[in-house]
């Protein structure tokens, strides 16, 4: 798959591409962990804290013959995406799990239908609920997510009649946001104007995105298949991080102001979301 490369000179920039293969693993167990631990800090950010991350990564990697991995340098190399799916119910005496279905619970406070609902899921043991763990490092394009996520239905699939650990009423996303105030947008728009590179070709470029195209909350996904998912999905809920920077942002703030998000999808409809991302998001 090409990747971007850009190389400067004092006049111009010119745009070449670079052939990076990425490559479909099993879960390692043996090689994974720290990268895992390290994906996990990135979707719950400060949050991350509240689980006892060890045991997380141990249960996610306790079972390698679901979910996959994208590495560009053979198996023994560190993960650049992450997907699996771990059954709340089956492992909820793990620590682990106990700490996330209570954080599950107290963020979905916020949306009383939502809140309703998971807790009437994760209060009976008849129709389990799956939480979907996908996680990938900046950059990595987002063609090679619906081939995981098709692999894991296919997984999921092929051993739902042998084991009721898979066999979900619900599978529960989580994923990460960013919230941009007015001034923000403004702000990254005239930069990008300003380093906005000439061609000896063209002198045309981009418009900057529009004003109409901002969302009414000023919540932008850091994964365009989210759009997906919300589709699909019965309730989704947006949500600032408990422990995010207390210190008051200003027009001088640096940074990204990261949220997280949350979407319950009921089993029927992920079959056909994952059809849709293939089309979608097609290379």
């Amino acid at each position: 798959m090409p990747k971007r490369k850009q190389d400067n000179d004092d006049s111009d920039s010119e745009i070449s591409l670079i052939d990076v293969d990425f490559d479909f693993f099993d879960p390692n167990p043996d090689v994974d962990y720290q990268a895992l631990k390290r994906l996990i800090g990135q979707l719950f950010q400060q949050d991350a804290v509240v689980f006892d991350a060890h045991k997380l990564c141990d249960l996610i990697l306790s079972q390698p013959f679901m979910g996959s991995t994208v590495k560009t340098d053979g198996e023994e190399s560190d993960p650049y995406a992450f997907l699996t799916v771990i059954n709340l119910h089956a492992h909820h005496e793990n620590e682990a799990i106990k700490s996330l279905a209570q954080y599950l619970l107290q963020k979905s406070s916020a949306d009383p239908a939502f809140h309703t609902a998971l807790s009437n899921l994760l209060s009976q043991q008849d129709n389990h609920v799956g939480f979907v763990f996908c996680e990938r490092l900046i950059n990595m394009p987002v063609q090679v997510i619906p081939h995981m996520y098709r692999m894991l239905l296919e997984q999921i699939t092929s051993v739902i009649e042998q084991d009721e650990a898979f066999r979900f009423s619900h599978l529960i996303f989580v994923s990460r946001t960013y919230h941009l105030t007015p001034e923000d947008e403004s702000f990254l728009v005239s930069t990008s104007e300003a380093r906005q590179p000439v061609s000896k070709k063209s002198k045309k470029h981009a418009a900057p995105p529009s004003s109409s195209s901002r969302p009414s909350d000023g919540i932008y996904s850091f994964h365009p298949e989210d759009e997906s998912i919300k589709e699909a999905a019965a309730h989704t809920l947006d949500y600032k991080f408990t422990n995010a920077n207390s210190e008051s942002r200003n027009k001088e703030s640096f940074g990204l102001d990261n949220r997280g998000r949350m979407m319950l999808v009921p089993w029927d409809q992920f079959g056909p979301l994952v059809q849709k991302m293939l089309q979608v998001y097609a290379p």
